[in-house]
């Protein structure tokens, strides 16, 4: 073989292989796996992502017509210890309830409220229900239904339109509203007309429903105070305990405040004293009976003296053991004291 032959013969060699290595890198290529798509192996949703099912917090969607009370029954529901939600949009309901369910047990039971005001969001409601029932969460729907007629007057008295009545009457945006939840009244668990009712009517029917077989809780706040620097604004009873000798005026005691046991011991020592205690306490039981029939859930107690340094001091600390042997959650507060 003469040298052309070999050069001849090397550069068709070459040739080859460089035709072949296109060849080779699609056979390389297509001998990979295929990629996934992303998110592929990304799960989603409560049950899929490991919460166990006796996480899931227990649900309640608050609808119905507006002026029919929805703000009032979130309120008792808020007052009964749900975490409530006012206009959340329907679609982000699922969302609320897993990080609910992600909450290790400190929010399990969760209120929406979901009115017109969320109209654009409204059609997806019954997407989010369809998929809580897919995740098994335990919701109820609550629907607030009142009278036109009643609708109207409430309307008229607080001198508001209606969401929905545009450059309308009242009685078409009404009108509107009505059709427009009509589907979702069917739907509801529980349908409260609330044409004849007050607020504290209402607030006994949610109680009815949810309270259980507990009866309401009450919590009250004692607080004493002097009467120089005035009347505490947020007080709902107020007791004057300056009928009682001043503590002020025993030199070895004005030092000290109410809390020190010898000026407890000094003014429950004074004639009188004991025996307001125990019928003030009784009086409280009787107010305190009242306060839940009325849905009334939370008491201020303003204990009052000259300088709320002394003998208010040492009320506020006994009345508040008494209220809380009586089963009320009692928060003590002493706003004057060391103002001097």
């Amino acid at each position: 073989m003469t040298e052309h032959d070999m050069r001849e013969q090397e550069h068709q060699e070459h040739t080859a292989r460089r035709e072949e290595a296109p060849t080779q890198e699609g056979e390389h290529a297509s001998q990979r796996p295929a990629p996934q798509e992303d998110g592929a192996d990304v799960s989603t949703g409560i049950e899929s992502a490991g919460v166990p099912e006796a996480a899931i917090p227990e649900l309640v969607i608050i609808s119905g017509m507006s002026g029919a009370g929805r703000s009032t029954a979130a309120k008792c529901l808020e007052d009964l210890g749900w975490f409530v939600v006012d206009n959340l949009p329907p679609a982000l309901i699922p969302t609320m309830v897993e990080l609910g369910a992600r909450s290790q047990g400190n929010v399990a039971r969760i209120a929406v409220v979901v009115d017109v005001r969320g109209r654009r969001f409204f059609d997806n409601l019954r997407e989010s229900l369809a998929d809580l029932a897919a995740k098994h969460v335990t919701r109820r729907i609550v629907f607030l239904e009142s009278s036109d007629e009643a609708l109207v007057r409430r309307f008229e008295s607080v001198r508001r339109p209606h969401p929905l009545q545009g450059d309308g009457r009242i009685v078409d945006g009404i009108a509107a509203e009505r059709e427009l939840l009509r589907e979702l009244r069917g739907d509801a668990d529980l349908v409260i007309d609330t044409s004849s009712l007050n607020v504290h009517e209402l607030r006994a029917k949610m109680d009815a429903q949810f309270a259980g077989d507990e009866e309401p809780e009450l919590r009250a706040t004692v607080m004493s105070f002097g009467f120089k620097y005035g009347l505490p604004v947020d007080a709902d009873l107020v007791v004057d305990m300056r009928f009682l000798p001043n503590p002020h005026w025993v030199p070895e005691l004005r030092p000290y405040t109410g809390l020190n046991e010898e000026v407890s011991n000094y003014v429950f020592n004074q004639p009188g004293a004991k025996e307001f205690l125990d019928r003030y306490a009784e009086l409280l039981q009787l107010i305190a009976a009242g306060y839940r029939r009325e849905g009334k859930r939370y008491v201020t107690v303003a204990v009052g003296c000259t300088g709320g340094k002394h003998r208010s001091v040492a009320t506020s600390e006994k009345l508040a053991a008494r209220l809380a042997s009586q089963g009320v959650e009692t928060v003590v507060v002493h706003r004057d004291m060391g103002r001097e």
